[in-house]
């Protein structure tokens, strides 16, 4: 299973396969025709109430990850990732995000997720 995790604003490669941005907002600046994403998984993002809390540096990383995979475990999203697990035995998946810090960010988690 391939998958991967980059952020938005770096230019398609031909071995990105799937290219799933999960991120909650379309990011700044980038046009969709450029973005060349093939699904927008708003579904898999963090709750506003969490994104909020952990951006105001109310909490480290590692518990807004255990917060964020609770989350993961409602219905549709859980049905998300296993689609995304599934997209990735059949090839390779790029998680894209417009985040400055991806390895400390939401789609780092899914990104550890979907290796597992």
């Amino acid at each position: 299973m391939s998958v991967r995790l980059r952020r938005i604003y770096e230019p398609p490669e031909p071995d990105d396969g799937l290219r799933v941005l999960v991120d909650r907002l379309w990011p700044r600046g980038l046009a969709k025709d450029a973005a060349h994403v093939d699904r927008w998984a708003k579904p898999l993002t963090p709750s506003t109430e969490l994104r909020r809390w952990y951006h105001a540096g109310e909490g480290g990383y590692e518990e807004f990850r255990r917060r964020y995979e609770a989350e993961l475990g409602a219905p549709e999203a859980a049905a998300l990732l296993d689609g995304l697990r599934e997209a990735a035995r059949g090839g390779p998946v790029t998680l894209l995000t417009a985040s400055k810090a991806p390895d400390r960010s939401h789609a780092h988690v899914l990104l550890d997720l979907l290796r597992d």
